[in-house]
């Protein structure tokens, strides 16, 4: 008796181990990329856009098994906040109080199956906003909800 219970309690141990794989090659732990390296790649750091007129807004996304969604943000950074990926600064105008500062965010689902994505978008910069310094957050999220953060500074004239 004593014996197949010993034995009952191995089976089961040896059954759990095996069980519990470290399997992980179907987990994507990478993060996608956001590339403005092309020629045409807009805005890139220290980029100036003028009020009153459209830009295009041009990245290349990747990833190394599907994307998902991405949105942008411009805002002021009239305080010189900072939250810039990129490795040079820009010249900066004095500290000053927001009165009427540009505000955009809009969100893109990318279309499924995707791991390459060309993200071209149109955007009216409005005549009557404050003119100065700007962020342009890029936030590219992969299906599995990595995400990817590039932060530019921007100035609008």
């Amino acid at each position: 008796m004593k014996k197949t219970k010993t034995l009952a309690i191995f089976l089961i141990s040896l059954l759990a181990l095996v069980s519990c794989s470290s399997d992980n090659n179907g987990i994507d732990t990478e993060y996608p990329v956001i590339d403005i390296s092309a020629s045409n790649a807009f805005p890139v750091q220290c980029s100036e856009v003028t009020r009153g007129q459209k830009i295009t807004f041009r990245a290349q996304f990747t990833d190394n098994t599907e994307l998902g969604s991405y949105s942008l943000d411009i805002h002021h950074n009239f305080d010189h906040h900072t939250h810039s990926t990129e490795v040079n600064t820009c010249v900066a105008d004095p500290v000053k109080k927001p009165v009427n500062p540009m505000l955009y965010i809009n969100s893109v689902t990318i279309p499924k199956g995707q791991k390459s994505y060309e993200a071209i978008q149109e955007i009216t910069i409005p005549a009557d906003i404050d003119p100065g310094d700007y962020h342009f957050m890029i936030r590219l999220t992969d299906k599995e909800g990595w995400q990817t953060i590039k932060g530019l500074s921007i100035k609008i004239l």
